[in-house]
């Protein structure tokens, strides 16, 4: 068997963060199946990442104070039931997540009678048409050119710089790299400042894109919890995440987060912002979903305005405002540090699409219309969905969202989304499954709903859950969709 990664987490650490009552009075079992229990929750929650190697069965009976019995108990127990498996001369790990394929797959080829509700992509803005018309005209003076631009054509990111001025946010073209899309923006910026073994803050649920591109660039996500309705929790969950998990970059989306919908109110960004900084944490700012207000609620300063420019790195991104054909992305950040990211793109892209940048510098000189087109487009897609899941399943509960792409669903008990989005599948139906937005097996009891499609879309999309809901769409265990333990 291949090498697992290298992600590992020390006996210390994890002694931490098991809850010292499960090793006080256990007059309902065992203390190994307590130490099992707990090791159990941390790996559901995401607190201990898939394929993280656990610390040695004599180390970590040292930092709880136990038995090197007591320990390798508890290790078989959780070996047995699947959670974590031993490889031969290597150590024993956290089970990986089964057989999900990955992010940008799961989308896949599909005929034109499916349903394709993974991506939270909204169709093209009605503005983009003449962008690209206009595009293709300016774009015949440049033929005898190379057609290169590496860090972005200079109108455009003079555009984008006007962007973020008019948002209070002093800028200019040289603090712009243009990308192709958010994607490739936010892996030149983990590729230049993550080492092997660095350790991540993420908001959880969070985008599976960035946790895909963590993990494949030797890092380690480590989970902080969001809730919408309680916003200044999570600021003191950072915190405390930072003291214990020592992190070097942060990755947030303080606007209309993907997927919980969560936004972080004026006093709590600066918070967290100061926070973050304070820890030496370079936060990446996912600005992606930032121009999404759906019920007109005011533009909030911009995250990390507040604090010092070399604090923060932030993506942006064309792709849901006008469409995710348009492979327009960028990169602001302080000049010095841009220089780093911009060096690591190179190497990566020579140019972004010269059309597809000028259509951009269209977009962006209307953007306030732009904005305004998305919001009522989106703002009719999602109180037509709001209005047939309260109606077709009323034990899915959720928050309705001021902006953004999507409800983020809890599922009734007896429902299980891997179950659900494997039964949807047969029926037509592709969806992403709630595990995909955690570090570990949490968030199989949601179920990301995108208000991206059109209205007869959303009805037959929501006319499949329903049968299926009220079918009782089995449930499978954790275990089961877990490779049997290696000896």
């Amino acid at each position: 068997m291949d090498s697992l990664d290298t992600t590992s987490i020390s006996a210390s650490e994890l002694a931490a963060r098991i809850d010292p009552s499960t090793l006080r009075d256990r007059s309902d079992g065992p203390l190994y199946l307590g130490i099992a229990d707990e090791l159990r929750r941390l790996i559901e929650s995401g607190e201990v990442a898939a394929q993280t190697r656990l610390p040695a069965e004599r180390a970590l009976s040292i930092s709880l104070d136990v038995s090197r019995v007591t320990v390798a108990s508890a290790y078989r127990h959780l070996r047995d039931s699947g959670w974590i498996s031993a490889q031969r001369g290597s150590g024993t790990y956290v089970s990986p997540t089964g057989s999900l394929p990955s992010w940008g797959s799961l989308a896949g080829d599909r005929d034109a009678a499916t349903l394709e509700l993974v991506n939270a992509s909204p169709s093209a803005s009605p503005l983009l048409a003449d962008a690209y018309a206009i595009a293709a005209e300016r774009v015949r003076g440049r033929f005898d050119a190379g057609g290169y631009a590496p860090l972005g054509l200079l109108e455009l990111r003079e555009a984008i710089a006007a962007y973020y001025r008019g948002r209070g946010v002093p800028t200019t073209a040289e603090n712009i790299l243009v990308t192709a899309g958010a994607t490739d923006a936010i892996h030149a910026v983990l590729a230049t400042f993550t080492e092997p073994g660095a350790r991540v803050l993420v908001e959880h649920p969070t985008y599976p894109g960035v946790v895909e591109l963590t993990h494949s660039l030797g890092g380690r996500c480590i989970p902080v919890p969001v809730d919408p309705d309680d916003t200044e929790g999570f600021v003191a969950a950072a915190d405390r995440a930072a003291r214990q998990s020592a992190p070097t970059l942060a990755y947030f989306m303080p606007d209309f987060s993907n997927p919980s919908g969560a936004r972080l109110p004026l006093h709590t960004r600066r918070q967290l912002s100061a926070t973050m900084h304070r820890h030496s944490v370079l936060t990446i700012v996912d600005e992606v979903a930032a121009d999404l207000s759906l019920d007109g609620s005011p533009d909030l300063e911009p995250f990390g305005a507040a604090t010092p420019d070399i604090a923060t790195v932030t993506i942006g991104s064309t792709s849901k405002t006008v469409w995710g054909g348009l492979r327009v992305g960028w990169v602001r950040a302080e000049a010095g540090r841009l220089a780093h990211v911009a060096a690591t793109y190179a190497r990566r892209q020579l140019s972004v699409s010269i059309l597809d940048q000028l259509a951009a510098v269209e977009l962006m000189g209307k953007y306030d219309e732009v904005r305004r087109v998305r919001a009522d487009l989106s703002r009719a897609t999602r109180d037509h969905t709001v209005a047939l899941m309260r109606d077709h399943l009323p034990d899915w509960h959720f928050r309705v969202p001021d902006g953004g792409l999507s409800l983020w669903c809890s599922l009734p008990d007896g429902i299980r989304s891997s179950a659900l989005v494997a039964e949807a599948h047969s029926r037509g139906l592709l969806l992403a499954p709630g595990l995909r937005f955690g570090t570990g097996y949490a968030f199989d009891d949601h179920q990301r709903i995108p208000f991206t499609r059109s209205l007869p879309e959303i009805s037959s999309a929501v006319e499949i859950l329903a049968r299926l809901s009220s079918a009782g769409t089995p449930t499978p265990s954790i275990a089961s969709n877990r490779p049997a333990a290696v000896v």
